[in-house]
């Protein structure tokens, strides 16, 4: 499977990277770059960094700096940490971006792989929308689309009734589900169903002490979050769920809906069940223990 990540760096993506760097069934083609967890500039330093952590020769483009009609845009500091790495703040900045931005490559590269190709976006649609306005061809062209966003079936996290992800740009994200496309949703419906626990951040350092150390280290303030803000003893694997959702869809149960985002009023970003949008998969319930496990088993055999 060739994989493209569409992704704003933040803790749960440098794992869903790892994941994805790890997992023999995955060829890694490339990052894109969104604002969400931070500005974009440092999504991009911070995607380059992994890029050069892993060992990996891929190109990182990067892509939208504020969500549609919109000129600012706020990261989640009190989340991921002032750089998006939690208490580790100094990131240095390795190698340079792409040539192409963000949807501009994401676009070529689905001209050259179609089906062969899977974008898995774990911050804001803002690229993917993009990138359909770009190609009207982009969403027909690749294999799947897989999203971590949304709580379709369930409250959300950075409101009563919306995702984070989906919230931050709420506009692309109903116009993306308004197309039709090979998609999947992975929201807060089963993403708050694959706890890993500070236990967990420990046996992965141990196993693998370059990159588990590395998370082991910036997830620290990401469990803090967790604990004193959700009261759960551990951080949900909201990114690397999506990922592995790729290629281990029997892990899920699917309900199949079309969805429409609330783009204004006291409920933006509510993602909710609409039968005249194109349908796509909602993942509805996982084996939660099953990913956690997947999860440490790839990521250990990292150094």
């Amino acid at each position: 499977m060739k994989l493209i990540i569409d992704t704003d760096p933040g803790i749960d993506d440098a794992m869903a990277i790892a994941y994805a760097a790890a997992a023999p069934e995955i060829h890694l083609i490339g990052l894109t770059t969104v604002f969400g967890n931070t500005h974009v500039q440092q999504s991009s330093r911070n995607a380059r960094f992994l890029v050069h952590k892993l060992g990996l020769d891929i190109p990182v483009a990067q892509g939208a700096a504020f969500p549609w009609e919109a000129d600012a845009h706020t990261p989640s500091r009190h989340v991921h940490g002032d750089e998006g790495f939690g208490d580790v703040i100094d990131v240095p900045e390795i190698g340079a971006n792409h040539d192409l931005s963000a949807a501009e490559f994401l676009v070529e590269m689905a001209r050259r792989y179609k089906k062969d190709l899977t974008v898995c976006a774990v911050g804001p649609l803002t690229n993917i929308a993009n990138a359909m306005r770009l190609d009207p061809d982009f969403a027909q062209n690749i294999g799947q689309l897989v999203i971590m966003g949304g709580a379709v079936f369930c409250p959300g996290n950075i409101t009563d009734h919306a995702e984070a992800n989906i919230y931050h740009d709420a506009k692309a994200a109903d116009e993306v589900f308004a197309q039709p496309a090979p998609t999947v949703l992975v929201g807060l419906d089963v993403t708050l169903k694959t706890l890993y626990r500070a236990v967990d951040f420990e046996e992965l350092a141990r196993r693998a002490p370059q990159i588990g150390g590395f998370l082991n280290d910036i997830s620290q303030f990401y469990l803090d979050f967790y604990r004193d803000v959700a009261g759960l003893d551990g951080c949900g694997l909201h990114d690397s769920t999506a990922v592995i959702a790729c290629s281990h869809r029997a892990m899920f149960e699917i309900h199949e809906t079309g969805l429409k985002v609330v783009t204004d009023g006291p409920e933006v970003g509510a993602t909710r069940p609409d039968p005249s949008r194109p349908s796509l998969q909602v993942c509805c319930d996982v084996v939660g223990q099953q990913v956690v496990d997947l999860f440490t088993q790839r990521v250990a055999s990292l150094p």
